[in-house]
């Protein structure tokens, strides 16, 4: 008989081994996904991980937007991953991107067409409110009247792409569009573009947030009091309580962090690489986000490596879509194929495998 033993302590073997598991059960099952679809699965595999970076006639435009597809994944699962370790489910990055851009596009074209030195800096500070206030809503719900916050911030995802919608077709349209929905372009409006900071780089100050998040994310959790708390909370919530922890403030904190940077996401992506506000502007970054943090567990730098892991499987999908004539719901199930596995073989951290004949009791 097979059965699962609890493990005294966690497997340190397992924890950095079950990401590298699960993106190899990953291709395996991909790869069986893409052959039953008729297509050549070592192909498929080696389109979406390898010719990104050395495809000789590819890899000149897919390196750059490594890094663009990357950035958004990186601020927001940072932000995520704090609540996570604490305890806090998060579950609507999504819905706070959407509104960081919102705030961020809105001071733009509030401010359209003056051109400015102080105009991008507002529309940053607008956009890590907005996903900061966004958040707060069931940070408040929760420390007040103990709503449940993964029901309560996945449920304004909806409220959010509504008020996305709204915003692209009526106050955000743009009045010189022709009637066509969406706002002005703001990489057309200098003071507000956030365009690439080394040409041909694809590197843009949302990229550069990124890196920054994840240094700042280390020091805080491994130098600072703020960390310490967070960590204790996660793994042993009572013995946080008699450490002189404060439930309710650190809900409050770590919500209200991993909304700012969502929101932050959403500001670099509307004054960047998406450009306005739209109705389709939204690309699923807040819940994708939800598996690099798992897969890098929870930790920063893992997050960073993972992010591009991600980030390639984006750029990849897209090249497996043109070359190979892929499906898209291929790929984003590829993708998700990431986190069942990797939920799935978690469960080594914590137990083992025995087999044998159980003892009677």
């Amino acid at each position: 008989m097979i059965r699962l033993e609890k493990r005294p302590t966690p497997s340190r073997f397992w924890t950095l081994a079950t990401p590298l598991l699960a993106v190899i059960l990953t291709m395996i099952a991909g790869g069986l996904l893409f052959a039953f679809l008729g297509k050549d699965p070592l192909e498929a595999i080696r389109t979406i991980f390898w010719d990104p970076l050395f495809h000789p006639q590819f890899a000149s435009y897919s390196r750059p937007q490594l890094l663009v597809k990357t950035g958004p994944l990186i601020l927001i699962a940072i932000g995520l991953s704090l609540g996570f370790r604490a305890g806090i489910w998060n579950i609507g990055a999504e819905g706070q991107y959407i509104i960081g851009a919102i705030c961020g596009a809105g001071v733009a074209l509030a401010f359209y067409p003056l051109e400015a030195w102080y105009v991008f800096p507002l529309m940053v500070i607008a956009g890590a409110l907005g996903g900061w206030a966004w958040a707060m809503i069931p940070a408040l719900l929760k420390t007040r009247f103990r709503t449940n916050e993964i029901l309560v911030s996945l449920l304004l995802v909806y409220v959010a792409e509504e008020l996305l919608a709204s915003m692209a077709l009526g106050l955000m349209r743009n009045p010189e569009g022709g009637g066509f929905p969406g706002s002005r372009n703001l990489q057309q409006y200098p003071a507000a573009a956030n365009g690439e900071l080394i040409a041909g780089t694809g590197m843009h100050w949302g990229v550069a947030a990124a890196f920054i998040a994840v240094i700042l994310a280390y020091v805080l959790l491994n130098r600072h009091m703020l960390g310490f708390h967070i960590r204790l909370t996660g793994q042993s919530p009572r013995a946080a309580r008699f450490a002189g922890v404060r439930p309710n403030a650190l809900i409050l904190i770590c919500l209200g962090a991993s909304g700012a940077l969502a929101g932050l996401a959403g500001l670099f992506e509307v004054a960047g690489p998406a450009g306005q506000i739209s109705i389709d502007f939204n690309q699923g970054y807040g819940f994708t986000a939800i598996i690099v943090a798992f897969l890098g567990r929870l930790h920063p730098v893992g997050i960073l490596l993972a992010g591009l892991l991600m980030g390639l499987t984006y750029i990849g999908g897209d090249l497996a879509q043109f070359m190979l004539g892929l499906p898209a719901a291929a790929i984003q199930a590829f993708q998700g194929m990431l986190l069942f596995f990797l939920l799935g073989v978690d469960v080594l951290t914590n137990y083992r495998i025995r087999i044998g004949r159980t003892e009677a009791a």
